[in-house]
């Protein structure tokens, strides 16, 4: 059987987009002479649709769609992801389900059984999991179905009650095919091919899993999808952060693919992420799982581990692909941002430069009385560098405008947070009435760090339609800088240098405010990513009341937060819907 794995970008609710180029996907499956076309999970409607699946003209609009793409199946089955409605009263009213088409018919629907709830996920609000399991019989095979979360339910420590493939087994099936919707983060690429592996070693047949790709709001799917023989050989990787095509012949020996996933012996899922191989190998009484969880990380590999460069460029593409998606999915074409020569805003204008083009985005350089010569300096050599436009507004009329206004109500009090704020507000004022003014989307550029600990000045540098750097920390925006830097000069050496500075007062500096970055860094990665309480941390090493502080800064900082725009996630702990605190809790506050 000859087995085309179709990786798209699709686009929430857009069906005609969506249909048309499933379409073409089937055209040039059949073309290329494969008997089945395999689509990514929810391909019909684009992933997560999440509340739009209340809405009964959406899964209307689903069902339009298959009959559509049904009446292209004459001479090749194809596999889809589309919501599948539940006939049975009681539960749910949808599946999350994998269709069979073939010879113009829906041949088979078979039902999601693991339905992750979690982190980005929310599909048992939607959903319900599925009552039965069966295999589907083509060409002489027996095909395993399986949608995306029901392959990782492995390991000593399982989410989910059954396990789908253990269920399949008895039917004794000739191949599995799983149709994904899996999130990038940096810690994630190795571990998904780990899981499938891990799968094939155990059940001892092929697996052809199809992953999205492309960027929905904030989450970014890198595609990736893979082809492993029975005998747990990689043999063929799509490309990540980008569609692709490929057809894989089930008859045929393929040399297997160097991988850097660890044998099942050796393989180990890292520590305290949810998502991970939560599985159990079912009711049938295999052997215990060989996947051990590994002890806590040493705080000196943090920020290596972090910053190390396969990290920094799959986060560099991952951005790029969040920025454009972001950008063309929303009709937007131009973007504005505030170039203040400090770090964090250079690395946002190189990559909106590169994710939208050098002439559609514009800088603004808005100098105070407390900048600094040299910040405007750095932001106008940036620009020249770059080729985008670019333009220099002081703030200080319309700040000493505020000043005065505010006098009578102020009257002696001496300068504070309030005056320090005017001129971020001033800032985020301008950026937007410009953004109005021209059709611009405002970027905003504030790091992880930065948000973690609420430093940033709500409806001033906070302000925006999307944030670059959101998921990012300051560690590794250094990072990414010199990987933006790795060919030639483009964000200036001075920049790289110089100290970390807000610069709405005297002398200003992030360490005046903050611990040094590197130091910040390890103990918010502890905190928010690996979820250790402030007892774990102190024993790795750290100091009791700078981890104190620090945790009271992200937990009593969570109302700016909640107030932020969208986030393009990295990491396997992003602020925005995947991080779900109390606003008003006491908790470390």
């Amino acid at each position: 059987m000859k087995i085309a794995l179709v990786q798209q970008n699709y686009h929430i609710g857009n069906f005609e987009y969506n249909t048309q180029k499933i379409i073409s996907g089937i055209v040039r499956a059949r073309e290329g002479g494969a008997d089945l076309a395999v689509f990514s999970e929810l391909c019909i409607c684009g992933y997560p649709p999440r509340d739009f699946l209340e809405f009964e003209d959406f899964i209307n609009r689903c069902y339009q769609s298959i009959d559509e793409i049904r009446s292209h199946t004459a001479g090749i089955a194809v596999i889809v992801g589309s919501p599948a409605r539940n006939p049975i009263r009681e539960g749910k009213d949808l599946f999350n389900a994998g269709w069979f088409l073939h010879e113009k018919e829906v041949k088979a629907v078979v039902h999601k059984t693991c339905l992750p709830t979690y982190d980005v996920f929310d599909e048992n609000r939607y959903f319900e999991p599925a009552y039965n399991w069966k295999l589907i019989p083509f060409k002489g095979k027996r095909i395993a179905l399986t949608i995306c979360e029901d392959i990782w339910n492995l390991g000593n420590n399982p989410m989910y009650r059954v396990c789908p493939m253990d269920q399949l087994l008895p039917q004794q099936p000739d191949l599995m095919i799983n149709i994904s919707a899996s999130p990038f983060d940096y810690d994630h690429e190795e571990d998904r091919r780990a899981v499938v592996r891990e799968n094939v070693l155990k059940y001892k047949i092929p697996m052809f899993y199809c992953n999205a790709v492309g960027s929905q709001t904030e989450i970014v799917f890198d595609g990736g999808s893979v082809a492993y023989d029975a005998e747990a050989n990689l043999i063929h990787r799509m490309k990540v952060f980008e569609e692709d095509f490929f057809i894989v012949d089930t008859e045929k020996k393929y040399p297997a693919i160097p991988s850097s996933v660890p044998t099942a012996t050796e393989f180990t899922y890292k520590a305290d992420q949810p998502y991970l191989p939560h599985s159990s190998f079912g009711e049938q009484n295999h052997p215990p799982s060989t996947i051990h969880l590994p002890p806590s990380p040493d705080p000196e590999q943090i920020i290596p581990y972090l910053t190390r460069t396969d990290n920094i460029s799959e986060i560099y593409e991952a951005i790029l692909l969040g920025i454009r998606d972001y950008f063309s999915k929303m009709g937007f074409s131009r973007a504005i941002l505030g170039s203040s020569g400090g770090i964090d805003s250079a690395v946002v204008l190189a990559l909106a430069c590169r994710a939208l083009g050098r002439d559609n985005v514009r800088a603004v350089a808005m100098p105070s009385g407390y900048s600094s010569s040299h910040s405007v300096a750095d932001a106008v050599q940036l620009s020249k560098n770059l080729g985008n436009p670019f333009d220099i507004i002081p703030i200080q009329p319309v700040y000493e405008s505020f000043l005065s206004t505010l006098k009578p109500f102020f009257k002696d009090l001496p300068f504070s947070l309030a005056e320090e704020n005017i001129q971020s507000r001033s800032r985020g004022n301008l950026l937007m009435s410009l953004a109005n003014k021209f059709g611009y989307i405002l970027l905003n550029t504030s790091n992880k760090s930065e948000l973690a600990t609420g430093y940033g000045t709500l409806y001033g540098d906070m302000a925006g339609g999307l944030s670059v750097l959101g998921d990012v920390y300051k560690m590794q925006v250094y990072a990414l800088a010199g990987y933006i830097n790795r060919e030639k000069e483009i964000i200036p050496a001075n920049i790289l240098q110089k100290a970390p500075s807000a610069e709405l007062r005297p002398d200003q500096k992030d360490s005046d405010s903050l611990p040094e970055y590197d130091l910040l860094d390890k103990i918010l990665y502890l905190y928010i990513e690996k979820r250790k309480g402030p007892k774990e941390i102190v024993a790795m090493g750290m100091d009791e009341a700078l981890v104190s502080r620090i945790l009271k800064l992200v937990n009593s900082n969570e109302y700016k937060r909640n107030q932020f725009c969208p986030i393009i996630r990295v990491s396997c702990k992003a602020f925005g819907v995947g991080r779900r605190m109390p606003i008003v809790g006491k908790y470390l506050s």
